[in-house]
């Protein structure tokens, strides 16, 4: 049934809306995630060291953060529909790109592409989906986001290993005579190319419709998302959430009362900074490197890459179900609680490591299971909690007046964050060890633990309109 009894909301046109929305977040996920397997060709292909080579694989991250932090405002201007468009044609640009590419220059310049597009889907889908969706299910939608997200990995992670395995290595050549890591970044052509297609049917945001003072616009699409008497409800909501306001601008970020940046600004960059400091991305980009770095096979390492994928998909499926029924800050202190631990137990297995041939760590039998168990395990609570909720939460925690502002700020430290961890971890590797780098990561999941428990307030169950700056 399209419907819901008594409401007349369209229940079944508003998931589908978000599941388009979503498409960006798989498109996030694979653009991450299909550097990992890729590694070996950079390296080969453009004769890199350790530093040229991890700033190749975050050069992305760097087009991510400066889409995240225009994204916001832009989509101010022009709309969340029109700014999810252009990600997928830049999206379809970095593939090809990537691929073609003849040295790093070349290949810098289309995986910043390609990350512009990665910044703004990371933004825009969770808050055009927050937008469209009703304030019951509003995370459960929203966390559907990060389960695109993971499964964008895991299709990254699984053609990786697959054109790996076909080829013999991620080096030798494939189809057409090209080496499969090429071949890795072209898959992604067919994803982004239906994102684009399906993202022509959807409507705009009902929320920017207002702001933008097209009323009969945003009364229609309400009107087809609710049904006529909630959506004009939902509609003079929306109006007197912003009648005493004017147009969106970076310079609402700052309390008139006090003059100060507002505590809800802090708030969100906090919980987009502690996502990236656990160290999640050294698992999404490196996994190859740091289990062939303790002693497995190229193919091995792909393959646990493809176990993890699976498992941060069956970790969200939980957290899809528990987020509006347990609430957002119970997610985030628990699963900071399980990152520290299991983070733990991998800094203590990697110190007991020796240096072998090459100058590869070499753990123990039961060491090495240990660190893959504790590897999996730190995914998984990811997965359940910072994962899903921070995008969650930053779609919804801002009032309307500020939400494209504190998303574009909140964005370009999430993104500058995850450049620091990504581009150091190489480094880390050479200086300190998997140890000392797992140690630090350890820390920052003990330290989000007391942020979480005095500075993160629940959105659970309030409307977008109720939310205070």
């Amino acid at each position: 049934m399209a419907t819901t009894r008594n409401t007349g909301e369209n229940t079944r046109l508003i998931v589908l809306v978000s599941i388009v929305a979503t498409i960006g977040g798989f498109l996030f996920g694979f653009d991450s995630g299909v550097i990992n397997g890729t590694v070996d060709g950079l390296q080969r292909a453009f004769d890199s060291d350790s530093v040229g080579t991890g700033f190749n694989v975050a050069s992305m991250l760097l087009g991510c953060a400066v889409g995240a932090f225009f994204a916001g405002r832009l989509a101010d201007v022009w709309g969340r529909r029109t700014l999810l468009i252009v990600a997928a044609i830049l999206f379809l640009v970095s593939a090809w790109g990537s691929g073609v590419a003849g040295g790093s220059l070349e290949f810098v310049i289309y995986r910043i592409v390609g990350g512009l597009a990665v910044g703004a889907a990371s933004v825009m889908s969770p808050a055009y989906i927050s937008e469209v969706a009703s304030a019951r299910y509003r995370g459960r939608l929203a966390t559907l986001q990060q389960i695109a997200i993971i499964c964008g990995l895991f299709a990254a992670f699984l053609s990786n290993y697959l054109l790996a395995k076909v080829a013999g290595s991620s080096v030798s050549p494939s189809w057409l005579g090209f080496e499969a890591w090429r071949w890795m970044f072209w898959v992604e052509i067919l994803p982004a190319s239906v994102f684009l297609l399906a993202l022509l049917m959807i409507p705009e945001s009902p929320r920017f419709l207002v702001a933008r003072r097209r009323i009969a616009k945003a009364e229609g699409v309400l009107a087809r998302l609710y049904g006529a008497e909630q959506g004009a409800r939902k509609l003079a909501e929306i109006n007197a959430s912003l009648a005493a306001d004017h147009r969106p601008r970076f310079a609402d970020l700052i309390s008139k009362a006090t003059g100060r940046i507002r505590p809800i600004v802090w708030v969100g960059i906090g919980l987009a900074v502690f996502q990236q400091l656990v160290g999640i991305n050294v698992v999404f980009y490196y996994g190859a490197v740091l289990w062939q770095a303790v002693g497995f096979s190229e193919s091995d390492a792909l393959l646990i890459n493809v176990i993890s994928g699976a498992l941060s998909i069956g970790a969200c499926a939980v957290a899809l179900v528990l987020i509006d029924r347990v609430g957002r800050k119970p997610l985030l202190w628990i699963g900071s609680v399980g990152m520290a631990v299991s983070l733990a137990a991998m800094t203590v297995a990697f110190a007991t490591g020796a240096l072998g041939e090459g100058g590869r760590l070499v753990l123990s039998g039961g060491m090495g299971v240990l660190a893959l168990i504790a590897a999996n395990v730190y995914v998984i609570f990811f997965n359940f909690s910072w994962g899903p909720v921070m995008w969650v939460m930053l779609g919804e925690m801002f009032p309307n007046q500020i939400r494209g502002s504190g998303l574009a700020v909140a964005g370009l430290f999430q993104w500058g964050a995850n450049f620091m961890i990504t581009w150091t971890f190489p480094m880390l590797l050479a200086g300190v060890g998997l140890a000392g780098a797992y140690g630090l990561y350890t820390l920052a999941a003990a330290i989000s633990i007391v942020f979480v428990l005095r500075y993160v307030h629940e959105t659970r169950g309030r409307e977008l309109e109720e939310m205070q700056g």
